[in-house]
């Protein structure tokens, strides 16, 4: 064959393949970045419609449908088969300390801790696996799940750790156990006293238990970590966060250069976790923001700021109308004067933040509810939030609905505490405690959250605490006040398009619509029709942010 021929023969072979190839591909076909298909895909739109795929292009959604009408309408360079697995939105977690529980992973673990005796064990372990660190910490005792149901005291941490300042924070992070090196360098006495916290005295002798704001006494002496720990900490969060299908986690107490971090991280591309960041009432924030407004990108939302009004009733530091049916005479305590709880919320409203209230007590959200409710007038769109709402009285619950308060829950919070908190409030009170559908009601949705790392950080748990109101031993049986329960329904939109929504950004994620970010997470098990003893074992096997995988199992 001459080389003319050849040329010819190869043009025919190379013209037949593009034709080929535009046939396969649909020549008609708009291009996509990314098709999802032969999923089962709960959308959680206003009609909680479900579908089948749906095409990412840019990171965002470009269309929902059947597999057939999706992959005949786009083509793309990835495509992803669900294999008929569930797939839902990603997961915002509503209520959490990103940064916080990110620094606690370098800390001694003491969630779950059978007793006083186990606490301290894992202290020398702590201390043997870093003996030069200047100070010794953990978190996450719970003396609630001991034998012994009292706060334990310092003795036998002066005994083991001399020479070491120790502070170990209770599992809510409102009580705390320090030994005398750390009571010395904050230089509290037995005669300290302050306004929300208490030093607590045996006889004439401190016990070490620091309660609320007299634990900020202690750990405001910690050295602050180094910027290389900060980064670190926050991108072990964000893995761990990407692992349990969290695409969102709202930030409760965050000071600006944690703020500024964050936004140098999502700006270099070192951390993708998308946050809606509350700030500190601090000085340096009020005066920077106050001046300078929200900030806002598609990574963090900056317009809102976390105010606490009491304690936990763990701790007995929530602020009760009534004192605490376990310890006659105390009703816990406020935070800050009446006064400054009206004043910050002036100024919040005055320059248009939205202000989330920690109020775990009948008597502090009474207070919160009043004040917001001065201020608000009426129905509105502020969405100003109470975080926790615990304990509501029932002449207060229609507060929430009358002035448009935005009811911020954790459901694990209900069934962590269930053992006890009958303890604390009595047969009348408990019956208006962790009132999640009651609070529902008054608004029509309810964002949830976890409180992590007081709580688990799984959002499988939050879900499955919301619907069966059961703990991971699925205790009790039937439910713990189950006319408080929430559906599944209700629960899947709490920690996605409720939550969206509480963060004023319903427009932008939450379901699987046009025009929303990729946000999305495929499961190994359905979550609407598992069994509930199931829901905590539930695992994620894809976590997609803006149209890119960030976790796969």
């Amino acid at each position: 064959m001459t080389n003319t021929l050849r040329s010819f023969a190869a043009a025919i072979l190379l013209g037949s393949a593009f034709l080929g190839g535009c046939a396969g591909r649909k020549a008609d076909a708009e291009a996509a970045d990314l098709i999802v298909y032969n999923g089962n895909v709960y959308t959680v739109n206003d009609s909680f419609d479900k579908a089948e795929a749906f095409a990412v292009k840019n990171g965002k959604i470009i269309a929902v449908g059947t597999s057939a009408d999706i992959r005949a309408k786009y083509t793309a360079p990835e495509t992803l088969d669900a294999e008929g697995r569930s797939v839902y939105p990603g997961l915002i977690d509503a209520h959490s300390h990103f940064y916080r529980y990110g620094l606690g992973l370098q800390s001694a673990d003491l969630v779950g801790t059978a007793s006083f005796k186990e606490v301290v064990q894992q202290l020398v372990a702590q201390r043997a696996k870093y003996p030069d660190a200047d100070w010794l910490t953990g978190r996450g005792w719970d003396q609630n799940d001991w034998a012994v149901k009292e706060f334990p005291s310092k003795d036998t941490l002066d005994q083991l750790f001399l020479d070491v300042p120790v502070i170990i924070t209770r599992v809510d992070g409102h009580a705390a156990l320090a030994n005398q090196k750390a009571l010395d360098l904050a230089g509290i006495t037995p005669q300290t006293k302050m306004v929300g916290g208490l030093v607590e005295v045996n006889g004439a002798a401190m016990t070490g238990i620091l309660i609320d704001n007299a634990v900020d006494l202690v750990t405001d002496k910690i050295p602050e970590a180094e910027e290389a720990e900060k980064r670190q900490a926050l991108k072990n969060a964000e893995a761990n966060c990407f692992a349990v299908g969290l695409t969102t986690v709202d930030d409760a107490g965050l000071d600006k250069a944690t703020v500024d971090l964050l936004n140098d991280m999502h700006q270099k591309g070192e951390l993708q976790m998308r946050v809606y960041a509350m700030l500190n009432p601090t000085q340096e924030n009020k005066d920077f923001y106050f001046k300078n407004g929200p900030y806002k990108t598609d990574r963090l939302n900056v317009r809102s700021f976390k105010v606490y009004a009491d304690g936990a009733l763990g701790s007995r530091g929530a602020n009760l109308l009534k004192p605490y049916h376990d310890k006659a005479g105390h009703y816990g305590f406020l935070l800050a004067s009446e006064q400054e709880f009206r004043d910050i919320a002036k100024l919040l409203h005055a320059h248009g933040f939205q202000m989330n209230t920690h109020a775990i007590g009948d008597s502090a959200n009474r207070l919160l509810l009043d004040i917001y409710g001065n201020l608000l007038g009426g129905k509105n769109e502020k969405r100003w939030r109470i975080e926790h709402a615990q304990i509501v009285n029932p002449a207060d619950m229609g507060k929430f609905g009358q002035f448009s308060i935005i009811p911020s829950v954790q459901p694990t919070h209900a069934t962590s505490d269930m053992y006890w908190a009958g303890d604390r409030l009595g047969d009348a009170r408990i019956r208006h405690a962790y009132p999640f559908k009651e609070l529902l009601d008054q608004n029509g949705f309810i964002p949830l959250g976890s409180d992590f790392p007081v709580e688990d950080i799984n959002p499988f748990y939050t879900f499955h605490a919301a619907v069966a109101r059961q703990d991971a031993k699925n205790y009790p049986s039937g439910g713990f006040q189950m006319e408080n329960a929430l559906t599944r329904e209700q629960a899947l939109r709490g920690i996605t398009i409720w939550a969206a929504r509480s963060n004023f950004e319903e427009a932008e994620k939450g379901s699987i619509e046009p025009g929303k970010f990729a946000d999305f997470i495929i499961l190994d098990k359905d979550l609407m029709e598992i069994a509930p003893a199931e829901m905590r074992g539930v695992q994620v096997l894809h976590t997609y942010l803006n149209g890119r995988q960030v976790y796969k199992k």
